[in-house]
């Protein structure tokens, strides 16, 4: 079984992510391997929380150059929105945020 912080990379922090923090949806870019089920334990270890539900889409990496001819590609990446129950706590660390 995999760590739970090495499922979570990291929070998304954009406009619409905290808005949908009211929601209790929460955005989190995730290992690329990572299943719902993986997420989902994650989460609830590393916040304390009930999760409802689990979405995942994966992302294209962008294709990036520098100069004419060397043309690269961002690295593809996870990325799971995160719903949790009715009566299950908010998560601290975005509350900050909003």
């Amino acid at each position: 079984m995999k760590n739970a912080y090495d499922v979570i990379v990291k929070p998304i922090i954009t406009e619409q992510s905290m808005e949908a923090a009211d929601d209790k949806r929460y955005v989190f870019q995730v290992a690329v391997d990572a299943t719902k089920i993986d997420i989902k334990r994650a989460v609830e270890e590393i916040f304390g929380v009930k999760v409802e539900k689990v979405n995942t889409i994966r992302m294209q990496g962008k294709a990036k150059r520098q100069g004419a001819y060397p043309i690269g590609r961002r690295a593809s990446w996870k990325k799971a929105m995160v719903k949790l129950t009715p009566d299950s706590k908010s998560i601290e660390f975005f509350e900050g945020m909003v």
